[in-house]
């Protein structure tokens, strides 16, 4: 038997080669420190973010990744830079390790949401073991996909699967009386050497979850745009199958709501702590068309226009919006769209499972644009069904829309249904899972294709970010519009009209222009060709080269 447990929940750093600066607060933590303190009022449970608010201190780029070093090679200046220098962000492993001990908790629980992640996780476990000596229990979306691996290394003595509020409660109570674990639905555990993973079951019903407890975090660590924002969801899991997504590995494949007057609830006690911006994190936020409608219109009711400010930064699916909808949102504060378009081509989306149309897509952004939303449109590069073909298509066709260019390499999530095909995934696969890897190529594209398509993707946006008088210009007059401006939109006036001129493209260093030799001018060429036209984010158009 143990004695009442403190349990102190972490957020480890990352590693990679760039970070976002916006999406990290601890969500999942906060709601699972909510849900014991409803359940186990005794517990004391306290929450450290150890990524966020530490900066970042280079490191080695790690031996798996050593043949991104031709694609990264220059600290580029212009905004076309992809990546150069490997990053530690968060606290260093030492300190962190220094802090628990001296914290003294019963029990650490710490996340592991991405795989590529997993060995950052890892050590830092391993780091937290060494000095504090006591039980530290791992879960998240890795841990959903991979139980086994992570419950086998030394640094982890329990992990939990899915859905983590139910199972931690459980398993905390069954813990500090010293009842068997045998019975913790989800839960994994070590007895005589040996590992054991418990049956799933099913969470506790969304409404009956408390508000995410963020009172641990410095509310000034998270903003947006000088705002302070905070994390929002109204719903878990995603009814779509699409064979590239993960989700349902750990929140399962039924689609579960909250009612929107908890959703309110939620809203109207953060703007009381201080928050302005609500970014909604649900998997698929439109999907109960109108359960959403009524979150919006209780927003609309309850706040003035311009107290709050909305944002879905997870993406949205286009299926569940209509220019109904999209009034609403306008009206309740979403200024921003992110719609994930994945791919144009029909036949590409069927063999993906996902059941989105080109043509709703189009009508979703062309609405949008005449309400005035500022609209990101994400493609994904790589997909293994896609031709370098279809992604030339897909790209030349944003830029001729009022949209800017998401552009994200694939990479193979554990636990999505295409890993599935292949078996189980390697460890060094599971590294190699993010989208600066670049690590897929098949015998319809190479690295090369996808390092030229990224990066033409930032060239897009540079030009549908430049503002004229005129609806419509050439490209030479856009470049000299550029010349005015800043250095930045000098320095990629110059770096364009070398690449139009030698069909060559250059990182611009303090060392001067230095080539990029696997760029593919003639892609780039390609999806210019096809698209006829760059149109901007405000609706003009630059013609040629």
């Amino acid at each position: 038997m143990h004695s009442s447990p403190t349990l102190l929940l972490i957020q480890p750093p990352v590693q990679d080669f760039y970070d976002t600066d916006i999406r990290l607060q601890p969500l999942g933590l906060c709601m699972l420190k909510a849900a014991v303190q409803r359940y186990l009022p005794h517990v004391k449970v306290t929450v450290k973010d150890y990524h966020q608010g530490f900066g970042k201190r280079s490191i080695p780029l790690p031996a798996g990744l050593a043949y991104l070093k031709s694609y990264y090679p220059h600290p580029d200046e212009s905004p076309f830079c992809s990546f150069h220098q490997y990053y530690h962000f968060g606290a260093p492993f030492e300190t962190i390790a220094r802090e628990v001990a001296r914290m003294k908790p019963g029990l650490v629980g710490m996340s592991s949401m991405f795989s590529p992640y997993h060995r950052v996780a890892l050590a830092c476990a391993r780091a937290v073991k060494d000095h504090y000596g006591g039980p530290v229990l791992m879960g998240g979306a890795h841990v959903s996909a991979s139980p086994l691996s992570v419950l086998n290394d030394p640094g982890v003595d329990f992990v939990i699967r899915g859905e983590g509020e139910r199972p931690l409660v459980e398993f905390l109570a069954a813990y500090s009386s010293g009842a068997s674990l045998k019975s913790v639905p989800n839960l994994g555990f070590k007895h005589e050497g040996e590992a054991f993973l418990n049956l799933m079951e099913e969470n506790y019903p969304l409404d009956e979850l408390p508000h995410p407890d963020y009172s641990d975090l410095d509310k000034d660590r998270y903003l947006f745009k000088g705002k302070r924002l905070c994390f929002v969801t109204t719903s878990r899991g995603c009814p779509h199958r699409c064979a590239f997504c993960s989700v349902g590995t750990t929140f399962g494949r039924d689609f579960r709501s909250r009612s929107p007057e908890k959703v309110l609830s939620e809203v109207k006690l953060r703007y009381e702590e201080g928050y302005r911006v609500f970014d909604f994190e649900d998997d698929n936020l439109t999907h109960w068309r109108e359960g959403f409608k009524q979150v919006l219109e209780n927003l609309i009711r309850d706040f003035h226009q311009g107290e709050v400010e909305l944002l879905a930064m997870n993406g949205l699916s286009y299926l569940g919006l209509d220019r109904e909808i999209l009034v609403l949102m306008a009206r309740a504060g979403f200024r921003h769209l992110d719609l994930s378009l994945v791919s144009s081509s029909a036949t590409v989306l069927k063999s993906l499972d996902r059941p989105h149309s080109l043509d709703k897509f189009l009508r979703v952004v062309f609405q949008a644009h005449s309400l005035g939303f500022h609209i990101v449109s994400y493609q994904i590069l790589g997909l293994p069904p896609e031709s370098l073909a279809d992604m030339v298509r897909t790209m030349a066709l944003l830029g001729g829309l009022p949209v800017l260019v998401g552009a994200s390499v694939f990479y193979l999530p554990p636990g999505c249904p295409m890993a599935g095909d292949k078996g189980d995934m390697s460890e060094r696969d599971m590294f190699k899972a993010r989208s600066t890897a670049m690590a897929i190529e098949t015998d319809s594209f190479c690295r090369d294709d996808l390092y030229t398509l990224f990066v033409t993707a930032r060239i897009i946006n540079f030009l549908k970010g430049l503002r004229f008088e005129k609806k419509e210009v050439t490209m030479e007059e856009a470049l000299r519009a550029a010349e005015k401006g800043g250095a930045r939109d000098r320095t990629g006036a110059e770096v364009l009209e070398k690449l139009l001129a030698e069909r060559r493209l250059y990182a611009s260093t303090r060392k001067g222009l230095q080539p990029l030799s696997p760029f593919r001018s003639d892609i780039f060429f390609q999806v210019m060709e096809k698209a006829g036209h760059i149109c901007t984010t405000r609706g003009q158009w630059i013609t040629g080269p």
